[in-house]
């Protein structure tokens, strides 16, 4: 569906062109476009091979594991209906330390490991439990301390001072995930997301 948009918006771009008679800037402004897509590309990969390597060291230094521990008590209320030593605890405490880190790349296999195990414990197969739900809704929101992927995107555009959103992106993504929280807990208990057993789930 992507594909067919893109290709639409595209098409339209070289009629109106057409139409108006500016192909010309149309042309230049697909190779422009091309040649910035390129140059953000490159500098975000240099940025976040940078980060990916501070990660590793701060994983091999144990500092990753500090901030499960401290996470592991904020884990055990927000997920109560899973059990303290399931695996889907040290996937979901990986996948939201790597996105407090702004690596969103290294958190995304710890996403999909922590909704595979929260699935075992998903009595109705086919339907997101009240966990699933939850883990999703902070994961999307997800509190960033370092926006690494953000400022990789800004120093790769020629911003001077990329690390100035730190602060706002720490408040915004502190804010966002509240929200989504209190969001899975209100709608938990509409009357459309009961099953016939009357069990919660999203």
């Amino acid at each position: 569906m992507l594909n067919i948009i893109w290709m639409g918006l595209v098409m339209a771009s070289v009629v109106f062109g057409v139409i108006n008679g500016r192909i010309h800037e149309v042309v230049l402004a697909i190779t422009d476009s091309a040649k910035l897509a390129f140059d953000v590309a490159l500098g975000m990969a240099g940025m976040m091979t940078l980060w990916l390597g501070i990660m590793k060291v701060a994983e091999d230094a144990g500092l990753i594991a500090v901030i499960t521990r401290v996470l592991h008590p904020i884990l055990r209320r927000l997920f109560n209906d899973v059990p303290a030593d399931h695996p889907a605890m040290g996937a979901i405490a990986l996948n939201i330390t790597a996105n407090m880190l702004g690596l969103t790349n290294a958190a995304t296999p710890f996403g999909i490991k922590a909704m595979e195990e929260l699935d075992t414990l998903n009595p109705f197969k086919g339907v997101a439990s009240h966990a699933m739900c939850m883990f999703l809704a902070i994961n999307t929101s997800s509190v960033q301390i370092i926006p690494a992927t953000a400022i990789s995107f800004l120093s790769a555009a020629g911003s001077t001072s990329p690390t100035d959103i730190v602060l706002s992106s720490l408040m915004a993504t502190t804010c966002s995930t509240l929200v989504a929280i209190a969001a899975v807990y209100l709608l938990r208990r509409a009357p459309r997301y009961q099953n016939k057993d009357n069990h919660e789930y999203c």
